[in-house]
């Protein structure tokens, strides 16, 4: 698989960019058999397999946008997508919103732990270089101190 050119800081992120790292990311951490949603196909953008568990992972992702009321669209959009393709009662599924890392500040700022906890919520940012940080419930309780 092709990975997008790195971006440097001069460059918007694209939601391509952010699905690679996303994608680099997982597979460097026990995370296998990926399935891609496109842009008119139903369901996450990356799903995931965990290569030990029968855990899976659901994924959308967004790219950043040309102003910084984008951003935080992003974030709400990205929000709403993966909120409705859960599945209720399964432990067994983790969800996540990719977001570039400005994005992903609002989203650490404006999601509640409680709800990330209830719903095994994670945010992952993506950062110009394609490093991608998990964060957890735990890490939103510990930033809306």
């Amino acid at each position: 698989m092709a990975f997008s050119k790195i971006a440097n800081n001069n460059k918007i992120i694209t939601e391509d960019f952010v699905k690679n790292s996303i994608i680099k990311y997982l597979s460097s951490n026990n995370w296998g058999y990926f399935q891609f949603g496109g842009l008119h196909e139903r369901g996450a953008d990356v799903r995931a397999k965990h290569n030990q568990y029968p855990i899976y992972y659901y994924i959308e992702t967004k790219g950043q946008g040309k102003i910084r009321q984008a951003d935080e669209v992003a974030f709400v959009y990205s929000l709403g997508q993966i909120i409705t393709r859960m599945k209720t009662n399964n432990t067994r599924n983790k969800y996540a919103i990719g977001l570039p890392s400005v994005s992903a500040k609002i989203a650490l700022r404006r999601l509640p732990w409680q709800v990330a906890k209830k719903l095994l919520l994670y945010i992952l940012s993506v950062d110009h270089d394609g490093k991608v940080k998990q964060y957890s419930w735990q890490d939103l309780k510990k930033s809306n101190k």
